[in-house]
């Protein structure tokens, strides 16, 4: 039996089999939320649901971009993967 509430089909029939929370609860809002689309592009409602799913992930890239374009800050999780590459 599918659980609905805690792995829905549509987040977890990705091919690579990862669970698209599995990565996205290591990033902001926004980009997490831009991968999610991504991952699940069309699965979800089906192929007519493509090119919405890819145009909401476009979107929250959009918003993340306009985000660092006015404070000029990365986001935490990108702050602590870049120290600890330059350490």
């Amino acid at each position: 039996m599918t659980d609905i509430v805690n792995h829905p089909p549509h987040y977890t029939t990705h091919p690579s089999g990862i669970e698209v929370i599995d990565i996205t609860e290591h990033m902001c809002f926004n980009i997490g939320n831009c991968i999610k689309y991504t991952m699940r592009a069309g699965i979800k409602g089906g192929p007519e649901n493509y090119v919405q799913d890819l145009k909401k992930a476009q979107w929250y890239l959009d918003r993340e971009i306009k985000r660092f374009n006015k404070n000029h800050t990365l986001p935490e999780w990108n702050k602590r993967i870049t120290s600890a590459n330059n350490s």
